[in-house]
């Protein structure tokens, strides 16, 4: 360990070497190598977290520059996992970087979090929290929760006890999980770059605090921040009733919890199509658009060509008979769309053809609206 590296933090009044110790013999796993992992994945390895795992299997996109601070443009298409290791490697050569170029999924998450001490949760959608949270209630790891969408994050330290022997999770906030697709996330709602860097560098602060027992970490408490105010305030969280939800107690129960997640490879995949091939979908005559939009969102589009079902009242359609064999979904980014085909496709299986445009509206914007 160089002392001279960490200097400035070892100086500090109630830290010094003891704590720094601690850090070099601490292990992180970072889950989600997006706006919030990139800046807590940088402080983390900067402190000097002796072993530090980050798991993502997705790549680059120029989508993602804005607010994934450990990526350049050249870097577009590579993957985000083994990327940002290499770069994270050449910022602290000290410490071991384990990268993991794969999507959490149910049958992988318990073996994958089993060997780190801390767990950071940088992902983007409830499917992940929901998975993350269970997977880390079971375990007993701690678990640095956050959250963001458009100006507005959250964060919380849960799997935790605190002075009075409390101990929450996720759960205790939000017991039911959304269907999939409900609530938009960021790529439909939309985020201002730098929310995530202030939101994923406090969680790196907790997680050192965590390990060196610096400071008071957000044990049972939920941070909620707005941007646009520069304003915070706590939320103190007590464990919900026993009969609010139930946590798997082991393994086997863990793989039956349905979390929105595929348990193996023989899973449906959504057809994602482009623009051409909506086109000459729309020339069969057994052929049904629509758009899972909630009502307010635009460009409108044609009520004659398309049929819209939001995904806030999806169930409704569910009820409902399809007759066309072609069924095509569509939203504004691609993301919702596909949620609402694959739940079609849980109805009907292989009896229809069932279709999300890729890229959504927003991608196609000159042909909805010329």
């Amino acid at each position: 360990m160089s002392a001279e590296r960490y200097n400035r933090q070892i100086i500090l009044e109630g830290f010094g070497e003891s704590n720094q110790k601690k850090l070099a013999n601490a292990s992180v796993l970072v889950i989600g190598a997006g706006g919030l992992g990139c800046p807590a994945l940088l402080y983390l390895t900067a402190s000097g977290i002796g072993r530090i795992g980050l798991i993502d299997g997705d790549v680059i996109s120029l989508s993602n520059l804005h607010r994934q601070i450990l990526f350049s443009t050249a870097d577009i298409g590579k993957l985000k996992a083994e990327t940002a290791a290499r770069k994270l490697a050449e910022l602290n050569p000290e410490i071991s970087i384990k990268p993991y170029p794969f999507y959490i999924s149910q049958t992988n998450i318990l073996d994958t979090i089993k060997p780190y001490d801390f767990i950071v949760d940088g992902t983007d959608n409830f499917e992940s929290k929901y998975l993350i949270n269970d997977a880390c209630a079971l375990l007993n790891k701690p678990l640095v929760f956050a959250a963001v969408s458009g100006y507005e994050g959250q964060l919380a330290v849960f799997n935790v006890e605190d002075g009075n022997k409390n101990k929450t999770n996720y759960r205790d906030i939000f017991p039911i999980q959304p269907k999939k697709g409900e609530i938009p996330n960021c790529a439909e709602n939309g985020i201002i770059g730098v929310l995530p860097g202030i939101i994923g560098t406090m969680q790196a602060a907790e997680i050192i605090k965590l390990i060196t027992g610096i400071g008071k970490p957000m044990v049972n408490k939920l941070l909620n921040y707005n941007l646009l105010q520069q304003s915070f305030y706590e939320i103190d969280l007590i464990a919900a009733p026993d009969n609010a939800y139930k946590i798997p107690k082991d393994e086997s129960s863990f793989l039956k919890t349905n979390f929105g997640y595929p348990k193996d490879d023989k899973h449906y995949r959504v057809l994602e199509i482009d623009i051409k091939e909506l086109e000459n979908l729309q020339k069969k005559d057994s052929t049904i658009l629509i758009d899972v939009r909630e009502t307010h969102e635009i460009p409108k589009l044609n009520s004659a060509n398309y049929k819209q079902f939001p995904m806030s009242v999806f169930e409704d359609l569910l009820d409902q008979e399809i007759k066309e064999n072609n069924i095509v979904l569509l939203c504004q980014h691609g993301v919702r769309s596909i949620a609402a085909a694959e739940y079609l496709h849980e109805k009907y299986g292989i009896n229809k053809n069932i279709y999300s445009l890729k890229g959504g509206i927003i991608r196609w914007k000159n042909f909805f609206t010329s």
